[in-house]
């Protein structure tokens, strides 16, 4: 009896160790696991104005890690891929296939990896992926770059009493609105280089809508013109009146028949 008693305290002590063991090397193995995680690779989608400064910058670098080398590599449409390098060991850059001569480094490697654009054009479309190589290991950012081009923005009235709101080469396409609403047709216009002309015409039955506004959406800011709505039988021809905000500048200049009365040209400086 006293034999089995001690076996069942045994068996259970047995167990107990294993369980204790099994732990504890399952919590050294995840410790160690965790350790020897690489870093994963970061993409980041950005949108920047054209005719502006962009600043890329690379994975930071801790205090205790040592720098072995920097790479770029620029991967823009239709052209071939741009890499820029710096080695610490030696001080040196270099560049393979970067002909483009507005991207470059922002200021000094050893000091400040970062990639500048300046200025901003619509061909810099395109992925940007910074390569940093420490005594710690490799560190990876990428970003795909999306260029905005501000829409030229003119509201007129036709000769046939139709209101016209035009946003002109705008990136990407702007969206058009009208109050009051009216009835409107709205088309888009591709120009070939990525760029969008988008054209919103509008009538009113209810003679006693006066004034109608145009508001524009765009992702470099939004815009709202207004215009007096002329209900007569014949229209002035040849005159367009274009107001630019801000500036305080007024001109008055020739065009066709077709833009015949009050043309608004607003521009805000964003």
């Amino acid at each position: 009896m006293h034999t089995q008693g001690r076996m069942s305290v045994l068996r259970v002590l047995i167990s107990i160790n294993i369980m204790v063991s099994a732990s504890t090397n399952s919590s050294l193995m995840d410790r160690q696991q965790r350790s020897f995680i690489l870093p994963v690779e970061a993409n980041t989608s950005l949108s920047e104005p054209v005719d502006t400064k962009a600043v890329l910058s690379c994975p930071p670098i801790t205090q205790k890690a040592v720098l072995v080398t920097i790479r770029w590599e620029i991967i823009l449409r239709d052209k071939p891929s741009c890499t820029r390098a710096y080695r610490r060991d030696t001080n040196e850059t270099r560049a393979i296939n970067c002909s483009d001569k507005t991207i470059s480094w922002d200021s000094r490697p050893d000091r400040n990896p970062a990639l500048q654009i300046n200025p901003v054009a619509i061909t810099h479309d395109g992925y940007y992926r910074c390569e940093v190589v420490t005594t710690h290991g490799h560190f990876y950012h990428g970003y795909h770059l999306t260029v905005l081009v501000p829409p030229d923005v003119t509201l007129f009235q036709l000769e046939n009493g139709t209101i016209v709101c035009r946003a002109a080469a705008g990136k990407p396409a702007a969206q058009i609105s009208w109050t009051p609403g009216g009835d409107c047709h709205t088309v888009e216009e591709p120009l070939g280089n990525d760029t969008v002309t988008v054209q919103s015409s509008c009538r009113w039955e209810d003679h006693r809508v006066s004034k109608v506004s145009c508001s524009v959406s765009h992702l470099t800011g939004n815009r709202s013109l207004s215009i007096e709505r002329n209900s007569g039988d014949k229209l002035p021809q040849k005159f367009v009146r274009i107001l630019i905000k801000k500036t305080e500048v007024t001109s008055v200049v020739e065009e066709d028949e077709m833009q015949s009365y009050g043309s608004y040209t607003e521009k805000s400086n964003l």
